[in-house]
């Protein structure tokens, strides 16, 4: 039991000085952000399981139409790989709460990712498919578009943060924000190399 002077102490113990924020597992963003990576991998998933079975339902693959161009996918490839030095950077920044490193390397992982879109727009004129034209092609523009919409969100919220870090208000728990950026980022990397695999690898090996 706990007596009246021990219960004094307990009620007036004083937390103010504790952090409101943590890294990693400790943050309520890390489990936010781990929650979407599960959700958008399993129909990425989904959808490569559905370019997979449609190819057992054909005998020419793929059907009508020519693999797509490897150029501007393989450009993109190594653009995006390429990306990953400085995401790991702006995060090791970020975890030490270096600002100035924050936003160096936060706005060059910035113009990698607006060379990736750039770069995309020719991708999609080299698929030498419409998304109307047969499944195989409604497929590969549904694995494409999907790539696209997380690369053009995650592309917004870095320029946002990047934005805050320069003007402000800045916040210690923005770091945070900035951390957990660059770990979607690496989802978006990764998730890139099996869909790349299946859009212009697949076409010429299945």
């Amino acid at each position: 039991m706990i007596d009246g002077n021990n219960r004094a102490r307990v009620t007036s113990l004083d937390v103010s000085g504790l952090p409101s924020f943590g890294f990693g597992h400790r943050s309520l963003m890390w489990w936010g952000t781990a929650g979407i990576i599960a959700i958008e991998g399993t129909v990425f998933a989904l959808t490569i399981f559905a370019y997979l079975y449609i190819r057992t339902a054909v005998d020419q693959w793929p059907p009508g139409v020519a693999p797509p161009q490897l150029r501007w996918g393989t450009l993109n490839t190594l653009v995006l790989l390429a990306s990953l030095a400085p995401n790991h950077f702006t995060k090791r920044a970020a975890e030490r709460f270096d600002l100035n490193g924050v936003r160096l390397w936060l706005s060059v992982g910035l113009v990698f990712a607006l060379a990736f879109l750039t770069l995309r727009i020719f991708e999609f004129q080299s698929l030498n498919v419409r998304w109307d034209t047969n499944a195989y092609g409604s497929t590969v523009w549904m694995l494409l578009g999907l790539h696209t919409v997380h690369l053009l969100t995650d592309t917004y919220d870095s320029l946002v943060l990047d934005v805050l870090m320069f003007s402000g208000p800045l916040e210690d728990k923005r770091f945070v924000d900035v951390s957990e950026n660059t770990v979607y980022w690496y989802f978006v990397v990764l998730a890139w190399l099996p869909i790349y695999a299946v859009i212009y690898l697949a076409p010429r090996y299945l």
